[in-house]
C-alpha cells in the first residue's frame, strides 16, 4: 500500500498523544507495533508525524472499542502492510463472533422460556426427582442415566463439555448434585441440569464463574427468573454497544484508507 506521508503539517508525538489522553510512549509503542505507519525523522533523529498518523490513531482507538485491542492491532498492522484483504477478513471474523454471541444470548433466552413452566410448578414436582417428563432440562427422560437424574458423564456429553468442567462448576457453587448413596456418584437432578445449562450458556456469553454463581443462587432463592433476566438485559446492552462501536470503527478505518 502506498503511504502518503507528505504533508506540510508536522506533528510531534506529544501532539498525537495529547488529543487522545495518551502518553508519548504509547504513541511510540503503537508505531513500533505497526499500528501507525513509520514516522519520518528530523536531521536530529526526532520523530515527526502527519495527519495520516493522526487518522491511523483515530481508526485504531475506534476499532479497539468494537473489536478488542488484539484484533484492532492486527487490523491496523495488516492495513499498514498493504494487506487490506487480510484486514477485512479480521473484521469479518469479529462480526461473525458478535453474531455468534447474539445467537448464544437467544439460546439462553429460549432456555429461560423453557424453564418458566418448571419454575411455576408445585413444590416437589421437579426438584431432583426425575419423575416428570424432563420439562425444563432440554434433554428429555431418555437422557437420564441414574435414579432421579443424570450421572456426570452423561450431562457433560449432552452439554459438550468435560466432566472436569462440571466438577469445577460444582466447586464454584454453580451446580449442586447429590451423591448416590450406594455408589457415591454425582447425580444431577432436573434443577441441577437447568443450572448447568444456564451456566454453560452464560459462560459462552462471556460471564465469569464468580458472576454466574450469585445469579443462580438468586434464582434458587427467589424461585423465579428475574435475576437472570436482568443479566440478559445487561448482556444485550453490551452486545448492542459493541455493534455500534464496530460501526464507528469501520467509519474511522474507511476515512484512514481514503488517506493512504
Amino acid at each position: 500500500m502506498r503511504q502518503n506521508l507528505q504533508s506540510t503539517e508536522r506533528l510531534r508525538p506529544v501532539d498525537l498523544a495529547r488529543g487522545h489522553g495518551l502518553s508519548t510512549q504509547a504513541v511510540r509503542n503503537y508505531e513500533a507495533a505497526g499500528i501507525l505507519p513509520p514516522a519520518a525523522r528530523t536531521p536530529h533523529g526526532y520523530r515527526t508525524y502527519t495527519s495520516l498518523h493522526m487518522g491511523a490513531l483515530r481508526a485504531f482507538l475506534a476499532l479497539v472499542s468494537g473489536h478488542g485491542h488484539r484484533t484492532a492491532t492486527s487490523i491496523m498492522r495488516a492495513v499498514n502492510q498493504g494487506a487490506v484483504e487480510r484486514a477485512f477478513h479480521l473484521i469479518d471474523e469479529s462480526h461473525a463472533q458478535l453474531l455468534d454471541d447474539r445467537r448464544t444470548l437467544q439460546a439462553v433466552e429460549s432456555a429461560l422460556r423453557d424453564l418458566e413452566p418448571t419454575s411455576a410448578a408445585a413444590p416437589g414436582t421437579g426438584s431432583g426427582t426425575g419423575s416428570g417428563t424432563g420439562s425444563g432440562t432440554g434433554f428429555g427422560p431418555a437422557a437420564k442415566s441414574g435414579p432421579g437424574g443424570m450421572f456426570i458423564g452423561t450431562l457433560a456429553e449432552k452439554l459438550g463439555i468435560r466432566p472436569a468442567t462440571l466438577r469445577t462448576w460444582e466447586r464454584a457453587g454453580l451446580v449442586r448434585p447429590r451423591r448416590d448413596p450406594l455408589t457415591g456418584y454425582r447425580v444431577y437432578g432436573e434443577d441441577d441440569v437447568r443450572d448447568a445449562r444456564l451456566a454453560h450458556q452464560l459462560r459462552r456469553g462471556g460471564y465469569l464463574l464468580e458472576q454466574i454463581a450469585p445469579l443462580l443462587a438468586q434464582l434458587r432463592a427467589a424461585g423465579g427468573l428475574e435475576p437472570l433476566e436482568a443479566a440478559l438485559r445487561d448482556w444485550r446492552g453490551r452486545l448492542n454497544t459493541r455493534g455500534r462501536a464496530m460501526l464507528t470503527g469501520a467509519a474511522e478505518l474507511e476515512a484512514y484508507l481514503r488517506e493512504t
